[in-house]
């Protein structure tokens, strides 16, 4: 029976011997070369492989940490890198904006040179949102010395008139409202007329006789005989001419010089330049 059970587990009885042995023989210094260090050998060699197993997975254990640390300082890296590549975007789109409205600037510092008087600089900053009328918000009033009825105009000419202020901003009706009117005058011939607005867009020259020339493509500028608008601005040019139907009158629409719903910055004119051959206008 003892020799079944001992037959039985002698796989493991072998293997447990050869351990204690090769322990027994590692600690009491056997030499090499040693008959009896030869068992012991044979036990490094047969464990060789999974010591070595051991260590594969132990080192790449602690470089798959490494790697993954280093991975996360790679994202951190890119995620600062794209902060500060947006606010760099962000910084040059300013200075761009700035740039541009600096020149707009110095554009209408220059129209103000040329046209002589006294004239104030404001930005657009609104428009009407109701449809009935066609006006904007400037954001510059009363405390600037802003009132009713001053001449606005940009750089690619007349925008219209103020109509009210408060004491930091104003509203002015855009001269392609129906409710608009200014004396004006074609620059190649002459001939006079009264330039309004129409309820569909754009404008018309209104009381042009039908026996002036006039034709597509003539310049049209104002008078300066309103007292609002100083002489020779431009307004825009004729798109077309018309005789049909009854009355004295040509039927003359009129292209705008100014893009009003493109405009940024306005020249107000608060006090009108002397004009030759004209009397300024009475201020009340």
């Amino acid at each position: 029976m003892k020799g079944t059970v001992l037959w039985r587990y002698r796989v493991g009885l072998t293997s447990g011997v050869l351990m204690i042995l090769s322990l027994h023989l590692i600690s009491s210094g056997v030499k090499p070369g040693d008959i009896a260090s030869r068992p012991a050998g044979l036990m490094l060699t047969a464990l060789s492989p999974v010591q070595e197993a051991i260590d594969r997975v132990a080192h790449g254990s602690t470089g798959f940490v490494r790697e993954y640390f280093d991975l996360v300082d790679v994202r951190r890296d890119n995620e600062r890198l794209k902060a500060e590549l947006a606010e760099l975007k962000t910084k040059q789109s300013q200075l761009a904006e700035l740039e541009t409205e600096n020149r707009h600037l110095s554009e209408l510092l220059d129209l103000r040179d040329v046209l002589g008087g006294s004239s104030i600089a404001a930005n657009v900053i609104g428009s009407d949102a109701n449809g009935l009328a066609r006006t904007l918000v400037i954001s510059q009033g009363a405390a600037n010395g802003l009132r009713p009825g001053m001449a606005v105009l940009s750089v690619q000419g007349v925008v219209g008139k103020v109509i009210a202020v408060s004491p930091h901003a104003s509203r002015v009706l855009i001269i392609d409202d129906h409710n608009s009117a200014l004396d004006s005058f074609d620059q190649r011939t002459r001939a006079r007329g009264i330039v309004a607005g129409v309820v569909d867009d754009g404008l018309t020259m209104k009381y042009v006789e039908r026996s002036q020339d006039v034709r597509p493509g003539d310049v049209i500028v104002t008078s300066g005989l309103d007292g609002i608008f100083p002489r020779g601005l431009l307004i825009g040019a004729i798109k077309g001419v018309s005789g049909e139907g009854p009355g004295m009158f040509l039927n003359v629409t009129i292209t705008p010089a100014v893009d009003f719903r493109g405009l940024e910055q306005v020249l107000v004119v608060t006090q009108m330049p002397e004009q030759p051959g004209t009397q300024p206008a009475p201020k009340g």
